[in-house]
């Protein structure tokens, strides 16, 4: 019996905007699917042999990576911080905008001048990204890992600046801190696994699914 195609979609703000454009591609998750208080990770849908699965962002990629679920959504700054090779990138959704920034505390920030910069101490869940984006500015950077609660950081000494992702800038502002430089800007993307690519003759037409559903979308929005 054939395995079932996987699709592994983010939890939390991007499950809204992943679902009407799954349903433009043909693929309409049971109910359960949206709902955020289901602990159920596996859900079926309306298209026989595609099932989908329901994961924090940063492990859409490793699902797909290795093989667990042969496509995936997940936001540009995961591809551009774990680089997995194994996984190909062929669409642009045109979802989940926002940014990565760099940001710190008000009062800091007044008589601050990042240009001046030469090391900085950063609390983020992207050091690979941060890394890389400074030192292409000739700035050394010590990164200090976490996976959250990153504004508590400069709050309480750990570090006096974050890297993170800002859509609004609300929890940014709640927590007295003001953005200072932009790294990049961050969409979702449809990923796929390379092997599956090539092995699974049902994914090709799922891509190009995507692929016309993202076109759709954007004669509308014209």
């Amino acid at each position: 019996m054939t395995k079932p195609i996987i699709i592994a979609v983010p939890k939390g703000r991007i499950l809204s905007e992943a679902v009407p454009l799954l349903a433009a591609a043909g693929i309409v998750p049971e109910a359960a699917f949206s709902d955020e208080d289901s602990r159920a990770l596996r859900f079926a849908t309306d298209t026989p042999g595609i099932e989908l699965i329901r994961v924090r962002a940063f492990d859409v990629a490793t699902f797909v990576a290795h093989g667990a679920a042969q496509l995936g959504i997940v936001g540009s700054d995961v591809i551009a911080e774990f680089g997995y090779s194994e996984l190909y990138a062929p669409v642009d959704l045109g979802i989940g905008h926002c940014r990565i920034s760099v940001a710190e505390p008000a009062d800091m920030a007044a008589g601050d001048d990042p240009r001046g910069w030469s090391h900085v101490r950063v609390a983020t869940k992207y050091p690979h990204i941060t890394a890389a984006h400074f030192a292409r500015r000739g700035v050394q950077a010590e990164c200090v890992k976490l996976n959250g609660a990153m504004e508590l950081a400069p709050m309480l000494g750990l570090a006096p600046r974050i890297v993170d992702l800002v859509s609004s800038g609300r929890t940014l502002k709640e927590n007295g801190l003001v953005e200072v430089e932009v790294i990049a800007q961050v969409t979702s993307r449809l990923v796929v696994n390379r092997a599956a690519m090539k092995t699974r003759a049902e994914v090709v037409p799922l891509v190009e699914a995507f692929r016309r559903a993202v076109a759709a979308k954007a004669r509308i929005a014209a």
